[in-house]
């Protein structure tokens, strides 16, 4: 539930992008009435970035604060993603100009990276170990650190991935669309991580503790 409940506002970001062209007139003119500076056009789908861009950044801000009246207690990531979300989006919706939410991804995913790298040389264990390890019991020190600089590297090849394909970056000139972009942020992605969590698993699998040996 609390996957779903991080993934929703990428899958509103996805929804609203899409969806754009069949909003009715009315909603379009209601938001621009409502929220200063949006100029929406209905029927303009270069105005769907704009859109989804303030969806995700006002889901993501109600989730935090959500958490913070209901749990009492916001974790790291949520407020990370927010930040760079009002930095990145903001700057989208000031200047109306995709780059900076398409910049989005890239950042949060390096800024992980450094953060994970960073773990081996602050505190006594990296961070992917002070994560997961409660829940499994490892011994040796060396796959907790194979694991989390496993981690730094899947978190800057997904940096690196966004960046080739978001249409106003794209440093090699593959000349992706934007509606491609959408696409990859939300299925290239999602499925970049579901791929690594299982190879993850699968890698993890050969140092756990054989139970049913120690059963006998």
């Amino acid at each position: 539930m609390k996957q779903l409940f991080d993934f929703f506002p990428i899958l509103l970001f996805f929804i609203l992008y899409k969806f754009y062209l069949d909003l009715p007139d009315e909603v379009i003119l209601a938001i621009n009435a409502t929220v200063p500076l949006m100029e929406l056009t209905p029927g303009e789908p270069s105005h769907a970035i704009y859109l989804a861009t303030l969806a995700a950044i006002v889901v993501t801000l109600i989730q935090v604060v959500a958490a913070m009246i209901i749990v009492k207690r916001v974790e790291k990531m949520p407020l990370i993603t927010l930040a760079l979300l009002l930095v990145f989006g903001g700057a989208t919706l000031a200047l109306k100009d995709p780059l900076f939410i398409q910049w989005k991804p890239t950042a949060i995913n390096w800024l992980f990276a450094l953060v994970f790298l960073g773990s081996h040389a602050i505190g006594d264990k990296p961070l992917v170990q002070r994560m997961m390890g409660q829940a499994l019991e490892i011994d040796d020190p060396r796959v907790w650190v194979q694991l989390n600089l496993a981690w730094v590297a899947f978190f800057f090849v997904a940096g690196v991935a966004n960046l080739l394909v978001a249409p106003e970056i794209d440093p090699l000139g593959f000349g992706f669309s934007e509606d491609t972009w959408v696409d990859f942020k939300l299925f290239g992605l999602m499925g970049m991580t579901i791929a690594f969590v299982v190879a993850q698993a699968f890698y993890l699998a050969r140092y756990l503790p054989d139970t049913d040996k120690e059963t006998r």
